[in-house]
C-alpha cells in the first residue's frame, strides 16, 4: 500500500512572534482610541436625577455609599405608579373590616394601646427592660399628624420646591424657624449631611414629637440636627460661625408681630450666604406689604435683604398649592 503523505501548514516561531506583536500593537491603538473618542451615549440616570457618595459612619468606620439625590418625581416615576395600578386592576375602596384588616381611628388606636399594649408585651418588672426609646401612646398613634390644617404629606411638596429653587446639595446648611413636629424637617434631614439642619421651634409637645417619635422612628437619629427650644427669634445657640444656605419660615410669620419678624431677619442676614443664599417666607408678607411698596423695599435694603419674587408650587397628592416670597441678601 501506498503510504499517504500528511500536508499541513508550517509556520516558524520567528513568524509566530512577529504575528502576535503586530496583533498587540494593534490592539493597543483601537483600544485608545476608544478610550480618547468622546462618548454620545444617553446618561445612565433619568433627567432630573443624580447620584454622588456620601460618607456614612458605620461601626465607627467611615464608609462612601452611592446616594440617589432626586429630589422631584419625575413625569416617568408618576407614570409607572399609574401603571401598576391599573396592571394591579386597583380601585379606592371603602376602609370597612374584613380579613385580617381591623380599621381604627387615631381615638380607639390609643385606647387600646393603652388597655392592650399591643398583641405581645412585656408584663411586671419586664415593662420597661426591653424598650430603649418608650414613646408616649399619643406619639406612636401619630396624633400630631393632625396638627396641620392640610395633610402631612404636603410637607413633602414643601421640601421638594425648597430644595429645587435653592440649589441644595447635601452640604447645604438650612434653617427652619418653626419646623414643629418635622412634618416638612424631616425631609431636609434625610437630604443633608449630618448636623446640617439646624431648627428654632417654641412648641413643646411638638419638639417631643419630633424626638421621641419622628426622627426614632424614620431611621434619622444618626443625622444630629440641630433643634433648639427658643422663640423671640433668639438664633444664639446655633453659633455665630455658621453660614446658611436656605433659611425658610412656613406659616411662622402669620403668628408673630411685625416689629419681632424685622428683628429676626436684622438677626438673620449675617447668617445667610451673600448673593446665592435664600430666604424663603410662606403664605404672605404682610410685615412688610404693611409699610407699603417703597417702605418695605427701603426696609429690606437697610438690612441688606432684596425681594426676589412670589411663588407658587402645587402639591403632588391633593388640590392645593403654596405660595412662597423669596429674597436673598444683596451684600457680602
Amino acid at each position: 500500500m501506498a503510504s499517504s503523505s500528511q500536508k499541513g501548514v508550517v509556520i516558524t516561531i520567528p513568524v509566530l512572534v512577529l504575528s502576535v506583536s503586530a496583533a498587540a500593537i494593534f490592539l493597543f491603538f483601537l483600544l485608545s482610541s476608544l478610550s480618547s473618542s468622546p462618548c454620545t451615549c444617553p446618561p445612565s440616570t433619568p433627567d432630573s436625577t443624580f447620584t454622588t457618595t456620601a460618607a456614612v459612619v458605620t461601626g465607627g468606620k467611615v464608609v462612601e455609599e452611592v446616594v440617589d439625590r432626586r429630589i422631584s418625581v419625575s413625569r416617568d416615576d408618576i407614570e409607572w405608579v399609574k401603571d401598576q395600578i391599573r396592571a394591579n386592576g386597583l380601585h379606592m375602596q371603602d376602609n370597612v373590616l374584613r380579613k385580617g384588616i381591623n380599621p381604627r381611628t387615631r381615638a380607639q388606636q390609643l385606647e387600646d394601646l393603652n388597655n392592650f399594649k399591643g398583641i405581645s408585651h412585656y408584663e411586671g418588672s419586664e415593662a420597661n427592660n426591653h424598650t430603649a426609646l418608650p414613646c408616649p401612646g399619643e406619639l406612636l398613634v401619630e396624633e400630631h399628624h393632625s396638627n396641620y390644617g392640610e395633610p402631612w404629606a404636603g410637607g413633602r411638596d414643601v421640601f421638594e420646591f425648597l430644595a429645587e429653587s435653592s440649589h441644595l446639595t447635601a452640604n447645604s446648611r438650612v434653617l427652619e424657624i418653626g419646623c414643629g413636629t418635622l412634618r416638612v424637617g424631616l425631609h431636609f434631614i434625610r437630604y443633608l449631611k449630618p448636623e446640617h439642619f439646624h431648627c428654632l421651634e417654641r412648641d413643646e409637645l411638638s419638639l417631643m414629637a419630633a424626638f421621641r417619635y419622628e426622627l426614632p422612628s424614620q431611621g434619622l437619629l444618626h443625622k444630629r440636627p440641630l433643634i433648639v427650644r427658643g422663640e423671640d427669634m433668639d438664633f444664639a445657640k446655633f453659633g455665630s460661625d455658621v453660614m446658611y444656605d436656605l433659611i425658610y419660615a412656613s406659616a411662622v410669620f402669620l403668628h408673630m408681630p411685625d416689629k419681632l419678624v424685622w428683628v429676626g431677619l436684622e438677626r438673620l442676614v449675617s447668617r445667610l450666604k451673600p448673593y446665592d443664599g435664600r430666604i424663603f417666607v410662606s403664605h404672605n408678607i404682610k410685615f412688610c406689604s404693611r409699610l407699603g411698596g417703597d417702605e418695605c423695599t427701603k426696609r429690606l435694603g437697610s438690612l441688606g435683604l432684596e425681594y426676589l419674587g412670589k411663588h407658587t408650587h402645587d402639591s403632588l397628592l391633593f388640590n392645593h398649592y403654596e405660595i412662597w416670597f423669596e429674597f436673598r441678601r444683596s451684600k457680602a
